[in-house]
């Protein structure tokens, strides 16, 4: 501060000098974010007006908000110019501000600020990252957000940085935070999709070459198991009661057809061909009946052990009828009627051989 005279009238002068001074500072004149939420905040009367407009896409919209856009992408200063001294400013009594800086002067203070890296790390008033949201760069090249600088100087009343306590520093709307956030998105993006690629890659590899250890080899196998069979399950038919009437009515008509090409081709055996039969079944050397396991020369004896007295009675021996059928097998011949009363149908068949034939009772034993 220079020397001041002693003079009533210079005393007077530098006492008004210092008043206005004071005054000019506790009206908040200084701030550079205090007065941009008043001015761009729209009033209720206008919220209404534009919604009664109707809504019109001419293009113009879009071409105004891709200024914007372009606008809101440009680094601009908030406070280019400097407001204009105070009477005490001019007599000296009070430090004047620094001049504006200029532009190769604010590439310094960024150059600074990105070496520190406060773009990259949160806000250091809300303590969250800038994300898309409006950021300012001081003079002292600190970074924060634009909304939590205006709130700090309204609260503070006084142009102090938060971090450092510059005095009356120069703001400057920067977007690096924006630009980092970005590129953080499209980093996280591409990790994702790429992992997406990978997994897709290993499960196609996974389903076509088998793995060397040997229990994923064994389920390998195993999925591609049941990959084909629910892959046959699909293909087929479903209705099943519809599958089997469709086997039983091709199983009859092919019964029908044997039936017929049987009735047609049958005659009568000569006493000849039954001698040739004979001896067939004779060759065999079958001497157990198919049906009941005993021997066909006769029957195995029945003892009938009856407690009384202290004695025992045997029955007696009997024998059964053999009979032998034109496909040269032989039975008893109760053996026999049991199976084809059993059976049903009209024609009877060999329960061996499963074929129709003709029956001749034996006389003699065999």
């Amino acid at each position: 501060m220079k020397h001041i005279s002693t003079k009533p009238d210079t005393t007077v002068l530098v006492a008004v000098a210092l008043q206005d001074h004071i005054m000019r500072n506790l009206q908040l004149q200084n701030l550079s974010l205090s007065h941009t939420s008043t001015t761009n905040a729209p009033t209720k009367m206008n919220c209404y007006r534009n919604a009664a407009k109707p809504v019109v896409d001419t293009g113009r919209k879009r071409n105004e908000k891709k200024k914007i856009k372009q606008k809101e992408e440009k680094e601009y200063v908030l406070d280019p110019k400097p407001l204009s001294l105070t009477l005490a400013q001019k007599m000296g009594l009070v430090e004047a501000p620094n001049a504006a800086l200029t532009a190769s002067e604010w590439q310094l203070v960024k150059k600074r600020s990105l070496q520190q890296g406060d773009s990259a790390q949160p806000c250091a008033i809300c303590r969250e990252e800038f994300g898309m949201k409006q950021q300012v760069l001081l003079s002292c090249s600190h970074v924060f957000h634009r909304i939590c600088l205006q709130a700090f100087e309204k609260f503070s009343g006084r142009k102090s940085c938060p971090m450092c306590r510059k005095e009356q520093y120069q703001t400057r709307v920067i977007h690096d935070g924006a630009r980092l956030f970005r590129m953080k998105c499209a980093i996280r993006i591409q990790s994702h999709w790429r992992g997406y690629v990978v997994r897709k890659w290993y499960k196609q590899l996974r389903r076509t070459v088998p793995p060397k250890d040997k229990r994923l080899r064994q389920r390998f196998y195993e999925d591609k198991l049941q990959e084909i069979n629910d892959r046959l399950v699909r293909s087929c038919n479903i209705n099943i009661d519809e599958l089997f009437s469709e086997i039983d009515h091709s199983v009859a008509l092919s019964r029908r057809v044997l039936q017929q090409f049987a009735r047609q081709r049958v005659h009568i055996i000569s006493e000849e061909e039954w001698e040739q039969i004979q001896l067939k079944a004779i060759q065999r050397e079958v001497f157990d009946c198919p049906i009941c396991i005993t021997p066909l020369d006769h029957l195995s004896s029945r003892t009938c052990q009856a407690e009384g007295h202290g004695g025992r009675e045997q029955s007696r021996l009997l024998v059964r009828q053999t009979v032998l059928l034109s496909c040269s097998h032989t039975f008893h011949y109760t053996c026999l009627k049991a199976f084809e009363d059993f059976t049903e149908g009209e024609d009877h068949i060999c329960p061996l051989c499963r074929s129709t034939y003709e029956k001749k009772i034996l006389s003699i034993k065999l």
